[in-house]
């Protein structure tokens, strides 16, 4: 069976990866094609046999990824406590699909939730020991943050515009006084340190878990070298209370780097809510960013 409701997004099916496999690599064309049960946005993921995925991105913006990933996840393989996805080969445009696109090896797991992580605390220092390390690997020629990153790793100044945007449609639903103040707070404590590398995406759907524990990251995407705050957003949309204190100790970053955070996860919970997206989560979100920055004020 091929169809789990997401089959043939973006005009990408099972058909078509089994016609670019049977023609770029004709060693694995053996091998069954079926979509996964969880997929992300930017790209379609297929089960490739057991061991392998095909990777197809879903839009010209997403194809600069599987360049990057495909150079770079090697060389932070060996620096991190988890697995990372392993890039296998390249393939290029054919078949009608207009762009290159990756094969991985497969990584068993479950996403991170709530009800798949047995100790949010032993949880919150096995994402800030992935966040560290990634941060200690050498950064001299990673590729800057700009547009194949969506500007994480760049200042938050970047979405200024879609912020004020934000705020204006949400007057009277929030404090938007004191989220812009989070917001102006961020501005004004750039980052100032040498670049690091920074994942870009540290969100439960993209950590794997097993028997209850961090088990890999994967989609780094977004990754590049930068500021690192945009890899503290979890501790807003994931932790909260004890986790988030065990995070923020274990983590170990400066105040300007958790002010840029609130305001990355600021932005994002205050663009989706303006666009009546997931209004419960994303008031939660808002709500603890506006109470963290008063605590840490």
């Amino acid at each position: 069976m091929t169809d789990f409701h997401q089959d043939g997004r973006a005009g990408i099916d099972a058909a078509l990866v089994r016609r670019l496999i049977a023609d770029q690599f004709p060693q694995w064309a053996h091998l069954p094609v079926t979509p996964v049960k969880i997929d992300g946005w930017d790209n379609r993921t297929y089960r490739l046999g057991e061991e392998l995925t095909a990777r197809l991105p879903t839009h010209e913006s997403y194809t600069a990824a599987v360049h990057k990933e495909h150079q770079w996840l090697p060389i932070l393989a060996p620096a991190l406590p988890v697995p990372i996805p392993e890039a296998v080969a390249k393939g290029e445009p054919g078949q009608g699909y207009p762009y290159h696109w990756a094969i991985r090896r497969w990584i068993d797991g479950r996403t991170a939730s709530h009800d798949t992580v047995t100790n949010l605390d032993d949880f919150a220092r096995s994402i800030a020991e992935f966040i560290r390390a990634l941060q200690s690997v050498d950064a001299t020629g990673g590729p800057e943050a700009g547009a194949h990153s969506f500007y994480r790793g760049a200042p938050p100044e970047y979405y200024h515009d879609e912020t004020m945007e934000a705020l204006a449609v949400l007057k009277g639903r929030i404090d938007t006084d004191l989220a812009r103040e989070v917001w102006e707070t961020a501005l004004e404590m750039p980052w100032d340190g040498p670049a690091v590398w920074f994942h870009g995406d540290i969100a439960s759907g993209n950590l794997l878990v097993q028997n209850g524990r961090l088990s890999a990251v994967i989609d780094f995407g977004t990754s590049g070298v930068g500021d690192p705050a945009c890899d503290l957003v979890i501790a807003y949309t994931f932790f909260s209370g004890a986790s988030r204190e065990t995070f923020r100790t274990a983590v170990a970053q400066d105040a300007g780097t958790w002010a840029r955070a609130r305001a990355w996860a600021l932005w994002k919970a205050l663009i989706t809510l303006a666009a009546d997206r997931d209004t419960e989560v994303n008031h939660q979100v808002i709500t603890e960013v506006l109470a963290d920055h008063q605590a840490q004020a």
